[in-house]
């Protein structure tokens, strides 16, 4: 599961925009589109411009040129405010305030405003990890057996994630902070952090769990100092010259008007990896139950298969998105349609071919991750169930990804909800309770089964929805 939104750059609407002047229909129809505005404002002036006069003009021109764009939520960012004077700073704060909007003072050219924006949420995954650490150690065996430990492996998994937890303020900075560095165009620095993490820690699994005999508590120790080595790659970056978002430790306090925009956005997409750990739930003690602790080692190793196959599907849906939704907003609804098919196919071809390679070899992709004799014949034999629906998800991924893109985020967040929550953690209870001769071959049948259901709706839903998105998009470019 996973969140996304698309951000518009409107360049500057002039007076008379609602009316045509300046290509201003052509950006006022990207405006329609966004559920919330943020007016960036030179607040010095420093083109010898009014910024209050600008600011009231920018918005009746929106309120002329579709009445409802007025009442959508607004911040204002005042920029350039190293240029302005402290009274010309006050008198445009003041204003914003009297009117009503939420005013952030910025200066883009030395990241005021952002700099303070990253220490405060730097401190906010530090009070997060330290609250996470000491619940679930407090908390960690009650919430493994919900998670389908057993009696025969609780102790080794007490083992790992009693180690593991200790290095949750080195997970949260490495996947946290590096967002910040991504933000300020450093890609490849920011990937280079994933990349270090994973070579640390590949070469430190043999080191502590063979050469230490360590065992599991060995694993659990290598995964925790690789994510120290990435954390600290990040704060050498987030403390360096190159870096305008720097944390500084006189800033690291927690100041919640800065911090509730922040929680508030990332509440939806927490809440949507929250539903994959129901699931995870509902299999693993569905297995657990019905069939013992080799049939939850053999689902680890399904879902690993399958999460791997799915991503070339976001990576294709996260280059596919900004470009529908701005030909979208631009009016250009032919090449919507061109670029949903070719996203279609794309998607169909790599789920058809995902489908076929896992149901004729799925040893190959098992062995990957196992070589118990045992183990392995099972998950051979249990993945070609679990995977049986998987060429579908092609259909899936794009007509929900698309939604995404056309601002039918509803529509999006239902489908999302719809295969995993709505269809498959009711059939994975269910299933076993009808094919009683096979309990564990109906829990493993409940995600082929959610897929296929789950993807024909949608590809229904997005049959009749798209053409009269299109077609009332059309409408109100002709109004």
């Amino acid at each position: 599961a996973e969140a996304s939104f698309v951000m518009a750059d409107i360049p500057g609407v002039i007076e008379g925009a609602s009316e045509g002047v300046g290509l201003g229909h052509d950006f006022l129809r990207h405006v329609e589109r966004c559920r919330l505005l943020v007016h960036v404002v030179d607040i010095a002036g420093s083109e010898g411009r009014d910024p209050l006069q600008d600011f009231d003009v920018l918005n009746r021109e929106l309120a002329a040129f579709n009445p409802e764009l007025a009442s959508r939520p607004m911040l204002v960012a005042g920029n350039k405010c190293d240029l302005a004077s402290e009274e010309q700073q006050e008198a445009f704060a003041a204003a914003m305030r009297e009117k009503g909007y939420e005013y952030f003072p910025m200066m883009a050219a030395i990241a005021h405003g952002t700099r303070e924006l990253t220490n405060r949420c730097a401190a906010l995954l530090a009070v997060i990890s330290a609250a996470v650490t000491v619940v679930f150690q407090l908390l960690k065996e009650p919430m493994l057996l919900l998670f389908g430990a057993s009696g025969n492996t609780i102790g080794y998994a007490a083992d790992y994630l009693g180690v593991y937890l200790w290095g949750t303020l080195f997970v949260q900075v490495s996947l946290g902070l590096n967002n910040f560095i991504t933000t300020q165009g450093f890609s490849t620095y920011s990937m280079a952090t994933v990349v270090i993490g994973a070579v640390t820690n590949i070469v430190l699994d043999p080191i502590f769990i063979f050469g230490f005999v360590m065992g599991v508590k060995g694993a659990a120790l290598a995964t925790i100092l690789a994510q120290g080595v990435s954390a600290l790659w990040v704060l050498s970056f987030l403390r360096g010259r190159r870096t305008r978002l720097r944390l500084q430790a006189r800033c690291l306090r927690l100041r919640w008007s800065i911090l509730a925009p922040v929680v508030a956005i990332g509440v939806s997409p927490f809440i949507m990896q929250s539903t994959e750990s129901l699931v995870n739930i509902a299999l693993n003690s569905s297995l657990k139950h019905y069939g013992g602790d080799l049939y939850v080692g053999a689902m680890t190793i399904a879902s690993s298969i399958m999460q791997v196959l799915w991503m070339p599907f976001q990576g294709l849906a996260q280059g596919a998105q900004p470009i529908i939704g701005y030909n979208y907003g631009a009016g250009s609804l032919d090449r919507v349609k061109r670029c949903f098919s070719l996203m279609l196919r794309f998607s169909l071809l790599l789920s058809v071919a995902g489908w076929a390679a896992v149901e004729l070899f799925p040893g190959v992709f098992v062995a990957l991750f196992n070589n118990k004799p045992e183990l392995v014949a099972l998950t051979v034999r249990v993945l070609r169930i679990y995977m049986a629906g998987f060429f579908m998800m092609g259909l899936q991924s794009a007509c929900q990804q698309t939604f995404v893109a056309l601002g039918q985020a509803r529509v999006s967040l239902f489908l999302a909800l719809l295969r995993k929550v709505i269809l498959l953690i009711p059939l994975i209870y269910l299933l076993p309770l009808l094919l009683t001769g096979n309990q564990v071959f109906a829990v493993y049948l409940a995600e082929p089964a959610a897929d296929l259901l789950a993807a024909t709706a949608t590809g229904l839903v997005f049959l009749r929805r798209f053409p009269r998105i299109l077609e009332a998009r059309r409408k109100q470019l002709g109004a």
